[in-house]
């Protein structure tokens, strides 16, 4: 048993973790747990993603944490500014269930595909590739990101635990 930092990421918020640093969030449902990481310099940020776009949200006082574009952008700006290096990020994300399937058909209750595709579309425009996901389907999700390994833990209810 290692005694490893784990850093706990909650709801719309993000954290940035240092080798041999562990990250966490619990309570994916129609959230997205995004991680962006550099193997190199064992750098890596999570980002627990609420809500796709911040463009209606009241820009006073806002939690950029979250919105899948703002906070994408600082999580990204937050890396650089340590040491990490753009031309080596990698991507994985977990999440994005739709939850409550009697409301799918309406376009604005699709909040977990959404964000899905918010995260997707905004790690595209800076060019990241995703090395691994797992999203989607109607079960929350825990996860854990071990900046070693770059390995990443995801526990779905009623599931196996699954390493991506």
């Amino acid at each position: 048993m290692t005694d490893t930092e784990v850093l706990h990421v909650g709801i719309a918020d993000a954290k940035i973790a240092a080798s041999p640093q562990h990250l966490r969030t619990a309570g994916l449902g129609s959230c997205v747990g995004v991680v962006v990481y550099d193997r190199q310099s064992r750098l890596a940020g999570m980002a627990h993603v609420m809500l796709p776009d911040s463009s209606l949200a009241r820009q006073t006082q806002m939690n950029r944490n979250k919105y899948a574009d703002t906070a994408m952008d600082d999580l990204i700006a937050n890396l650089l500014r340590l040491g990490a290096s753009k031309m080596r990020f990698k991507a994985k994300m977990a999440g994005g269930a739709q939850m409550f399937s009697f409301m799918s058909s309406d376009e604005k209750m699709r909040i977990g595909p959404r964000n899905i595709e918010a995260v997707e579309r905004k790690l595209q425009e800076y060019r990241i590739p995703i090395e691994g996901k797992d999203v989607g389907g109607s079960n929350g999700r825990t996860i854990e990101f071990d900046t070693d390994t770059c390995a990443l833990k995801v526990k779905t209810v009623n599931k196996e635990e699954a390493i991506i």
